[in-house]
């Protein structure tokens, strides 16, 4: 049988399984095309407004890329790949599975085998995710217009909702590098009406089953009165919120601080209250880089990058991760191993970057860690002459000098 034929046979039978409502996937490998990193190619059907498609994830070496087609573009597109770029191809349906497969000597083999499956196509375009605070059952997420009374998730609410999820799943990353139990006192600085503090109580003390204690750090005094409501309504005996700054708050024992989006130097403020408590857990997600930007910009030192921050985005962007560098620098010199990495949270969201500091058990007690320290201090020095900055406001707070 020919090649073509194969191929041909092939096509018939995708074509007809979606038709019939018997598709539920397709699997393209073995890529010999010329783009970077790609290596496979998954295709499913979903419904979109009403409308039947075809998801197409594009599976790269380190990320994924999705779009979607039309029925008819999609069946075209996937006909043309295994035409050209890729050379085997699996369709999976409810009753058997097809392998369409380039061989030596470019001949093209064709074979299936009958499946008993009980798997039903899945139309829904997201797929569900086992999420670490199920909505079922959670009087704070009503509350707070995330959920219903039956526990459903708002249609307007579902970006929160997702977002609560991914700090959620980010910090038990971060929990887990630290012993067992060490998690008892956590301060959510600047936590605003209180979504990620609920979760994060939530999480802690009936997922992990962790005795923690969860404190609240917000300004506004009708915030802090609506959180309080809603834990002693919720049962969250051991959370509560208090008004005031993050400046102002009186350091005691912490383990885990958190300050999400805290403007400008608040965020230093944080960092600066968080290695005070000498807290084995810091996580801060900085916005609003300005004091950086101001030094600067008042600075005006010459040097290779002023084709660059002689446009405002892009000294934007410089000032940012000159600010969060800097702050990372400050923390590796007080003991805590650091992460600086960027995140989105959902599609809808723009980006986040998280610096996470972790504290190293017994760092900064020999003449290696002094060593260490002395070369931080030179960095933080070069880099602020370099960009003509005075200070840093989280190296001001310490009294920092080389």
């Amino acid at each position: 049988m020919s090649n073509q034929l194969h191929l041909q046979q092939f096509q018939v039978q995708l074509t007809e399984s979606i038709s019939s409502n018997i598709f539920l996937k397709i699997s393209l490998g073995n890529y010999q095309g010329n783009e970077k990193e790609l290596k496979n190619i998954y295709v499913r059907k979903v419904k979109i407004k009403r409308t039947d498609m075809l998801s197409f994830t594009y599976r790269y070496k380190t990320r994924d890329i999705f779009k979607n087609f039309q029925i008819a573009e999609g069946i075209g597109l996937i006909n043309h790949l295994l035409s050209n770029d890729f050379k085997i191809a699996t369709l999976f349906t409810t009753e058997k599975e097809v392998i369409l497969e380039h061989g030596k000597k470019q001949l093209i083999s064709l074979r299936e085998k009958l499946v008993k499956s009980n798997l039903k196509p899945s139309f829904s375009h997201d797929k569900e995710k086992k999420r670490l605070i199920q909505p079922v059952g959670k009087p704070y997420l009503e509350a707070l217009r995330i959920t219903d009374r039956e526990g459903k998730v708002f249609k307007n609410a579902q970006d929160k909702y997702r977002q609560i999820n991914q700090y959620i799943e980010i910090l038990s990353s971060l929990i887990k590098e630290l012993p067992l139990g060490t998690i008892k006192n956590v301060v959510d600085m600047g936590s605003g009406k209180g979504y990620l503090t609920f979760a994060l109580y939530d999480y802690l003390r009936h997922v992990l089953k962790l005795d923690a204690k969860v404190t609240g750090v917000e300004f506004r005094e009708d915030l802090v009165a609506l959180c309080n409501d809603i834990a002693r309504k919720s049962e969250f005996n051991k959370l509560e919120f208090v008004e005031g700054t993050i400046e102002a708050y009186n350091v005691n024992q912490i383990n885990l601080l958190i300050a999400l989006h805290a403007c400008d130097t608040a965020t230093d403020d944080a960092i600066y209250k968080g290695i005070q408590a000498n807290a084995e857990l810091i996580v801060v997600a900085p916005c609003c880089h300005k004091q950086i930007r101001r030094e600067i910009e008042k600075g005006k030192v010459k040097n290779e990058l002023n084709f660059l921050t002689k446009y405002g985005i892009f000294l934007e962007r410089q000032a940012e991760m000159v600010t969060d560098g800097i702050r990372a620098l400050v923390l590796e010199y007080f003991g805590y191993k650091t992460k600086v990495f960027e995140f989105i949270s959902d599609a809808h969201t723009p980006k986040n970057v998280l610096v996470v500091g972790i504290k190293i058990k017994g760092k900064g007690t020999n003449s290696k860690d002094a060593k260490q320290k002395a070369e931080i201090l030179k960095k933080i020095e070069e880099t602020k002459a370099y960009f003509g900055i005075g200070y840093h406001h989280l190296e001001r707070l310490f009294d920092l000098r080389s």
